[in-house]
């Protein structure tokens, strides 16, 4: 068995059925669904501790530790999470939730749907950041948690916890939201539709019923993945890895892989499109896609984040041209228009996106600093645990999987 330094050690995942129906923003709902989640840590008898941890892309409820049946493969975050580590589980009691419609877990696309007993395929409705939320609240009742300490993400996970702020103010202390934006640029946009194009035009596909003709379309999952990847590192960090480098000593004058960065890109989508569901990655692009807080404001992000009571971290990384460092100082000048309590980090790191997942000092530092202010603030905090779990206010909520890479 692998073992990791200040790990949480080998986690089982856990998951609660939902036989209530959730609204979603699409004016669909879905009823009788699964969440699956891990938990690390011990909730304190106040139930002020807990922190809740959102997953971005291709990432899952794995945040941290081993698998149950499988320990080798550590958490997507397993660097941030555990004893002695920036959020550090001798202190806080720590939330993974895989979210609807991913393919680790909780009931998505493979999932049978309850009326017909085959999988959903293209019949799974379209979720938006906003009903992962709503999703994540009905989690938090039936754990009887009535407020998170904080809660916390990167990328996709930073738009969920900047929800939460909006749908939920009241529910959380602290807002930590890292390479994360607003709302994508029409380039973001551009990207996730490309992708999706390269799925969808599969001949595997089959109109996202793939699973009734036993196929995968690896193909289009792959080359989704590889245009995925190429935005997630920088040009600086994708030069120092692989430059121009040729896997033979000169061209070969064909169309196969000849450079160092194409067999890269080549075995990432090809691993993704083994793990990974395709239909899942159509749904999570299009939730990325539709996320934009001030839609409902006239586009005016100040006026949106106005219901906001939390206190934010926000981090953004210099060489993340996907979610650029402007993109996180619009949601702090918002914030700062209503006096809001921000405390705003711009890390020079190499790394572009993927730098929020990466071992870098000055960003675990400073993460580790905000968590120590947390645990400060939450023992003179008491928040009393409900005796039942009370409804989620609506619009207005296994086996272990293989392990997600995040993105």
């Amino acid at each position: 068995m692998v073992q990791l330094p200040g790990s949480v050690g080998v986690v089982k995942p856990q998951t609660l059925h939902f036989a209530q129906p959730l609204r979603l923003t699409s004016g669909a709902s879905i009823a009788d669904y699964m969440l699956m989640y891990e938990t690390y840590g011990e909730l304190n008898a106040a139930r002020s501790n807990a922190v809740l941890i959102c997953h971005a892309l291709n990432a899952s409820h794995h945040v941290a530790g081993l698998h149950a049946e499988d320990a080798t493969g550590a958490g997507w975050w397993d660097n941030m999470v555990g004893p002695g580590k920036p959020v550090d589980t001798n202190r806080f009691f720590v939330v993974g939730v895989n979210n609807l419609g991913s393919c680790f877990g909780s009931t998505g696309p493979m999932s049978p749907d309850p009326a017909t007993g085959k999988p959903y395929g293209a019949r799974f409705p379209v979720v938006t950041v906003e009903d992962w939320v709503d999703a994540q609240a009905r989690l938090a009742d039936a754990l009887g948690i009535v407020q998170w300490a904080a809660v916390m993400g990167g990328s996709l996970g930073g738009m969920q916890a900047l929800s939460w702020t909006l749908r939920y103010p009241h529910r959380l202390r602290h807002c930590v939201a890292i390479a994360s934006t607003p709302k994508l640029s029409a380039q973001n946009i551009a990207f996730n539709d490309v992708a999706r194009t390269a799925i969808r035009s599969d001949p595997d596909f089959h109109g996202g019923d793939y699973y009734a003709h036993g196929v995968v379309p690896k193909r289009g999952l792959s080359v989704a993945r590889m245009i995925g990847h190429i935005t997630y590192l920088s040009s600086e960090d994708m030069a120092e890895k692989f430059g121009r480098l040729l896997r033979t000593q000169d061209y070969a004058f064909g169309y196969d892989v000849e450079f160092e960065v194409e067999s890269y890109l080549r075995y990432q989508g090809d691993k993704f499109s083994e793990y990974f569901d395709a239909n899942t990655y159509l749904l999570i692009t299009r939730a990325l896609d539709y996320f934009d807080p001030a839609k409902d404001f006239g586009g005016d992000l100040t006026a949106a984040l106005a219901r906001a009571r939390a206190r934010f971290l926000i981090v953004s990384f210099t060489t993340d041209w996907r979610f650029p460092p402007v993109r996180s100082r619009e949601i702090v000048e918002a914030l700062v228009a209503h006096d809001r309590d921000v405390t705003y980090a711009e890390i020079d790191a190499p790394h572009g996106h993927d730098a929020f997942l990466l071992d870098d000092v000055r960003y675990h530092h400073l993460v580790a600093a905000y968590f120590d202010l947390i645990h400060a603030e939450q023992n003179q905090t008491q928040v009393a645990a409900p005796p039942v779990a009370p409804q989620v206010q609506q619009g207005a909520p296994a086996e272990s999987p293989r392990r997600a890479e995040a993105a």
